[in-house]
């Protein structure tokens, strides 16, 4: 805003100069010192020299006014006049210095012109300023805050029609990131108070089986049967201590993402249009052959939102994984329903590995220096599954096919 306010000021003096300057320049009397009526005079003078008075046509004249051959009143003129002696007679050339133009109602012409013009341009950038600049200033402070986590603070919204959709995102993505932090929070101190609760529930078998040992060392238990009894009771209590550690690493693993959906109607276009844009640009950059085939366009019933997710997910797997060759997205229509391919050149998986693709942290030989956490495709699965669809993968050539399957609105007529 410091620079745009600078730059306003420099427009503002560049104005005011040339003001100052136009109307030095058209009031100035030196401006005339050319006297270009004089070049006139000279033209008629020698004219009325070689033909006569008579020849001479005046309305086509820009300055000279009139003529008068010396008689009675001929120094008496209201105009600016030059005489000069031609054939042995005096002749008075009456004149205007400003070619036919009134001089002050030129200066009033110029003077408007010049200020419409300063009107448009301070007006245009008073515009930009305090409807473009000043609400974006506004939240030059958001993503910093974002940044240190303070989440509570709605962004207040706007009318103004070049950020207020801008804004409503910034707090829609908010208040996403504030539940996301809460949910998290609770997830930690629920997962927090099972650990707890789970490992005070194993003291209790780990006692008994650490006193039934004691007891076998210092041979307490005489008889066989007795014996026998002790470990079998030792095998039980190893089993719930075994059901308490499963609980353990289900709960480590259980899924800590949101897989919300909100089911509706889209057309294929919308996603395809989506991707498109975003994956030809930065394709091209990396010189990598990016293909979309033909389709025919139908409504699809999911989430609009979760489907690019979904697509972007398989487009960024093709693009890290892949040779960076060849990447084309196809199309094709089975059981009313329609899958999408995102095939990559460059596979260097083998089918053992296809059943794990969708695993939660599961990375591949292939991704030993790609960054990545593995949750891309299966985050892809789960959102597939809430939205009644599926996905699944093939290997095929040294091609990386990942399919995802959405189904056509008129299953849900």
């Amino acid at each position: 805003m410091k620079a745009f306010n600078r730059i306003f000021a420099v427009v503002i003096a560049v104005m005011v100069l040339l003001f100052a300057a136009a109307n030095m320049i058209l009031t100035d009397d030196r401006a005339d010192s050319g006297r270009p009526y004089r070049v006139e005079v000279n033209r008629l003078a020698l004219e009325i020299e070689t033909n006569g008075l008579e020849t001479i046509d005046l309305t086509q004249c820009g300055y000279v006014t009139g003529i008068e051959q010396y008689g009675e009143g001929f120094f008496s003129s209201d105009s600016d006049y030059v005489i000069r002696e031609i054939n042995g007679e005096l002749y008075r050339f009456d004149y205007r210095t400003n070619g036919g133009v009134d001089k002050k109602r030129f200066i009033v012409i110029v003077n408007v012109i010049i200020g419409v013009m300063s009107a448009v341009v301070i007006g245009i950038m008073l515009y930009i300023r305090f409807r473009v600049l000043a609400p974006f200033e506004q939240l030059t402070d958001v993503p910093y805050e974002l940044s240190k986590g303070n989440l509570t603070a709605p962004v207040k919204e706007t009318k103004n029609r070049f950020f207020g959709k801008f804004i409503w995102g910034v707090d829609v993505l908010r208040e996403t990131m504030e539940q996301q932090k809460k949910r998290e929070l609770d997830l930690q101190r629920n997962r927090k108070m099972l650990l707890l609760s789970l490992s005070h529930d194993i003291k209790t078998p780990l006692s008994a089986i650490k006193l039934y040992a004691k007891a076998l060392s210092k041979g307490l238990y005489k008889s066989p049967e007795k014996q026998l009894e002790i470990a079998e009771s030792i095998g039980v209590k190893a089993d719930e201590i075994e059901s308490y550690v499963s609980q353990i690493v289900t709960a480590s693993r259980e899924d800590f993402l949101s897989f919300d959906v909100t089911m509706g109607e889209f057309y294929l276009s919308e996603l395809v249009t989506k991707i498109k844009r975003y994956y030809t640009e930065k394709l091209s950059l990396f010189k990598t052959d990016f293909s979309v085939s033909g389709y025919s366009d139908c409504l699809l019933w999911g989430d609009p939102d979760r489907s690019v997710e979904v697509i972007q997910n398989m487009m960024e797997n093709a693009v890290k994984y892949g040779d960076g060759k060849k990447i084309a997205i196809d199309f094709s229509e089975e059981d009313d329903c329609i899958l999408i391919t995102v095939g990559n050149s460059g596979c260097t998986l083998s089918d053992t590995d296809l059943p794990h693709m969708f695993d939660s942290f599961w990375r591949g030989v292939n991704a030993e220096n790609v960054t990545g956490s593995g949750l891309g495709l299966y985050i892809s699965r789960q959102l597939m599954h809430k939205m009644n669809g599926e996905i699944f993968a093939e290997i095929s050539g040294g091609f990386m096919r990942v399919t995802a399957v959405f189904t056509k609105v008129r299953n849900f007529s």
